[in-house]
């Protein structure tokens, strides 16, 4: 099986991590909307995911959370999370454009491990000098990504402790956290099918299009 998460979705959980919604004086929102806007997001999406990250919609409705789970073809588990202030129309929503892609609603988080995620920007240290500190703040994995950026797994609920307290110990500064759905390695394989990737491509470029609320 492999899992997948969404490009707008990851950003959204990006801004609900970074307190404060002012950027004037919060740095790390600033530099989220800036990436951001280097990624093609447009004002309205920036504006609409700095208020989820507040916990309320864009129009200031109060936000639920909702999971759905599916598996698409060919046998991908997907777990797909989502804020919104009408859960009944986001599920239909979700729903239909699962069974479009012709899969089908069903359990699929026994394949995951939900993690939190810390990336840290790249400052001349890699995953080996990182990993000491990193254990003893309480993470459970340290590795690097395609960059050579630092990248740090921790339970969800200890993520923003664990990028403090590695900031001030090792001089780090985070670039992004976010909690995701980690697939398990003994389920995980790859999808060498490129038709099979434009159509899981496909799938999430719709999924993002859709308004969560």
């Amino acid at each position: 099986m492999s899992g997948i998460s969404a490009r707008e979705l990851g950003f959204r959980a990006n801004i609900k991590a970074v307190y404060g919604s002012d950027p004037n004086i919060n740095p790390r929102l600033a530099h989220a909307i800036a990436t951001a806007k280097k990624s093609g997001f447009a004002k309205a999406s920036i504006e609409a995911a700095i208020a989820r990250g507040q916990g309320v919609s864009a129009s200031g409705a109060k936000l639920e959370s909702l999971t759905i789970e599916a598996i698409l073809p060919p046998s991908v588990a997907v777990v797909i999370d989502c804020e919104t202030d009408n859960k009944l129309r986001t599920l239909a929503d979700v729903r239909l454009l699962i069974k479009h892609h012709e899969g089908s609603v069903t359990p699929t988080n026994y394949l995951f491990a939900k993690r939190g995620r810390i990336v840290f920007q790249k400052e001349g240290i890699g995953a080996d000098e990182v990993l000491e500190g990193a254990l003893d703040a309480g993470a459970l994995d340290v590795t690097e990504d395609a960059e050579g950026k630092v990248v740090v797994y921790t339970e969800p609920n200890d993520t923003k402790a664990t990028a403090e307290t590695l900031s001030s110990l090792l001089g780090l500064e985070a670039e992004r956290s976010d909690i995701i759905w980690d697939p398990n390695v003994d389920t995980k394989v790859g999808l060498e099918d490129e038709q099979s990737v434009k159509d899981l491509s496909d799938f999430v470029e719709e999924l993002q299009e859709k308004e969560s609320s």
